[in-house]
């Protein structure tokens, strides 16, 4: 099955989601593939500059030119948990809207990777929370892992949570964000043997790229062809 969009949410917040949602779209454009980029909430946006990291890193890898507001419909300047700084702002995140932007990309790109923000039950308000986002979009959902201690137990309960909510697991990605972890092998392993499903890529700490083997295990972009690497 081709996929024509993913979800990337992560077992926590600095896990490298951004990372590696940037490293698909480059795969992406390296196969040939137009992709286009989103990030429905993102919290830390600079006041002064409307910027945030995050978001600049995604459209810079994006293979299609797409209005920042469609990238990121919903950005706070508090870096704080999204449910709470949109009250702050007196705002109300509409997943309404998150679907129209979604829509908007889609009919640009052949392929749309969706960011998340912090882990998968990270709340928007009062009734919904991240994964309401791939819900609602109908989009697989990719988990990154961020190897370090603890990392298999939030890697279980995070794919326990999405698959409990009727989604797709499409894979997970093991991103070694703790160089000095001991037996990192190991709970890679175990995550590994208890999902039972290998990761799609295994990423090294600093990596920047993720090979086409990634997109085929994935599924995404019409890239069946490419060989594994």
């Amino acid at each position: 099955m081709t996929r024509r969009a993913l979800f990337v949410t992560g077992t926590d917040t600095d896990v490298g989601k951004t990372h590696v949602a940037v490293a698909l779209l480059r795969a992406l454009a390296d196969s040939g593939v137009r992709a286009a980029a989103m990030k429905p909430v993102a919290a830390g946006i600079d006041p002064h500059t409307r910027r945030h990291a995050d978001v600049d890193a995604l459209m810079a890898a994006a293979g299609v030119d797409a209005p920042r507001d469609e990238v990121n419909p919903y950005g706070f300047a508090e870096a704080i948990a999204p449910h709470v700084a949109a009250r702050r702002a007196s705002r109300t995140i509409d997943l309404a809207v998150i679907e129209q932007r979604f829509a908007a990309l889609a009919a640009r790109a052949d392929v749309v990777i969706v960011e998340g923000a912090g882990g998968a039950l990270v709340p928007l308000a009062d009734r919904i929370d991240m994964l309401d986002i791939p819900a609602r979009l109908g989009l697989p959902v990719v988990l990154v892992v961020g190897v370090r201690l603890g990392c298999i137990n939030h890697a279980l309960l995070s794919a326990l949570a999405i698959r409990a909510r009727g989604l797709t697991l499409a894979g997970w990605i093991a991103n070694r964000i703790d160089p000095a972890m001991a037996n990192a092998d190991d709970s890679i392993a175990a995550i590994t043997d208890r999902l039972g499903i290998a990761a799609a890529a295994d990423v090294a700490f600093a990596q920047q790229q993720i090979g086409g083997a990634a997109l085929v295990a994935l599924g995404v972009g019409g890239v069946a062809a490419i060989a594994p690497v």
